[in-house]
């Protein structure tokens, strides 16, 4: 997965801080509404093989296995889980109510699990950029 980027900083150990913008659903035209609750640009650390400048554009490349794979535990597997636990309850002839209830708590666990998982893992094996060319 590649994206584009600015150096904004050149380590000494062979790597650069870079800034990546992060594109908004909205078409990124927050002159207009103003209402982006998220931050839009985020710092990163690549692995500087071109010897880019601070300052300079560039295109960065990681793993997309590693993108796809922290996207399915974050978006599909909460849903799993909410399906999960209506099965469940329903099998032991649960009312609606307490079925929905149900199924909304083991959500809720499946996104706690996924949040604490990708924190820790994060800080193990964070992902890696790599500056591959100039912009």
């Amino acid at each position: 997965m590649t994206q584009d980027a600015v150096v904004t900083k050149v380590l000494n150990n062979g790597m650069a801080e870079v800034v990546v913008t992060r594109g908004t659903a909205c078409g990124s035209n927050c002159g207009n509404c103003e209402s982006c609750a998220f931050q839009n640009e985020l710092k990163a650390f690549a692995k500087n093989t071109i010897n880019a400048r601070r300052g300079e554009k560039v295109v960065i490349e990681s793993l997309s296995s590693r993108i796809f794979g922290a996207a399915f535990l974050l978006y599909i597997v909460p849903l799993i889980m909410l399906f999960i636990g209506y099965a469940v309850a329903a099998h032991y002839s649960l009312g609606e109510g307490l079925s929905i209830l149900i199924s909304f708590g083991f959500f809720a666990a499946a996104v706690a699990a996924v949040v604490v998982y990708q924190r820790i893992s994060k800080r193990k094996n964070p992902i890696k950029f790599e500056i591959v060319q100039l912009r």
